[in-house]
């Protein structure tokens, strides 16, 4: 009897020992986690899945894409971008920077050691021998694009771990969010609000979808959308809403806005000559404007100003009195 109590005292563990390998377990689970955690605050991950290593800020940019480059002056990048897109104009001193274009040969860019690139999914998409060229000679490439709001405020941070701006990207997002939400708060009470058709393409007869960036701005400027049900085509911002379905709420749409540029150069007699269109309520009362893409399709602070703008459209004698705050 007492070896048998003896035996079995032997096998048991003791409580200490217990005690002392689950306080080690948990200490190293403690440090994987804060480990892991380091690890993902050092490392983003662009619209194309590459993981890209941010403890070091990127000091030569070129950025092919006019938001990135808009977005990389306003952080206060200026003295980092070494090149911009072809097609940049905005802020004024892109035209004193080099430019350059995806169709360029890679030695170009090669030349002036960048140490990363900037693009957008429609560059990846089109054009993947370009980046694969650009990250053989050990270039960082980067692809970024939003569609929603809540996706744009990412974005921007993200540009900010990207340059060592996290603080100027946070103030970035939040003096928007300030701005807007008192927009919001002065629209919100107008007794009838506008009812809008938005043109994003007239030749295709396309408009924006739900949630995208420029049907925020338009229902932060107090408008309702008249084409909700929208749905997206080929996974962007973009849907079609043929003819048909425009003129089946000719006599709801208030206001036909259309954004103008690159992506849809139209003039307003376009849009009034268009066959059919005699018959839309806007059309009828002269409620047709045209509005800069640049201000309402591009994920950038300027978006304000496109609200502000289209609010001075829709409600004159509302937006009237506002004071225009900086972007």
């Amino acid at each position: 009897m007492n070896m048998f109590r003896q035996n079995k005292f032997i096998l048991k563990p003791s409580r200490p020992k217990v005690f002392k390998w689950l306080a080690l377990a948990s200490c190293c689970c403690c440090l994987l986690l804060f480990y892991s955690q380091c690890l993902a605050a050092d490392i983003i991950i662009d619209n194309n899945g590459r993981e890209v290593d941010v403890k070091t800020p990127f000091k030569r940019i070129i950025s092919l894409y006019g938001a990135h480059t808009e977005n990389l002056f306003f952080l206060g990048l200026e003295d980092q971008i070494i090149g911009v897109s072809v097609n940049d104009n905005y802020p004024v001193q892109v035209q004193g920077k080099m430019k350059f274009s995806y169709h360029d040969d890679p030695e170009k860019f090669i030349a002036n050691m960048p140490d990363l690139v900037l693009i957008r999914p429609m560059i990846d998409n089109g054009y993947p021998q370009f980046a694969r060229q650009l990250e053989k000679y050990g270039i960082t490439v980067v692809s970024l694009q939003p569609a929603t709001i809540p996706e744009m405020y990412e974005y921007w941070l993200t540009l900010g771990r990207l340059t060592g701006k996290e603080t100027q990207a946070n103030k970035m997002v939040t003096g928007f969010q300030e701005k807007t939400a008192r927009i919001r708060a002065l629209t919100q009470g107008i007794p009838r609000k506008k009812k809008v058709y938005f043109q994003a393409i007239h030749t295709r007869m396309k408009t924006f979808t739900p949630g995208s960036m420029p049907i925020f701005a338009l229902e932060a400027a107090g408008a309702i959308n008249v084409a909700d049900d929208a749905r997206a085509s080929r996974n962007t911002n973009i849907a079609i809403y043929g003819k048909e379905q425009i003129l089946a709420k000719a006599s709801e749409i208030d206001v036909f806005l259309a954004q103008k540029g690159i992506m849809n150069p139209i003039q307003k007699d376009q849009i009034i000559n268009e066959p059919g269109f005699k018959i839309i309520k806007a059309i009828k009362n002269q409620q047709v404007f045209l509005i800069d893409e640049n201000i309402v399709s591009r994920p950038v602070p300027r978006l304000y100003t496109g609200i502000i703008t289209m609010g001075t459209l829709l409600y004159p004698d509302i937006f009237s009195q506002i004071r225009i705050e900086k972007d």
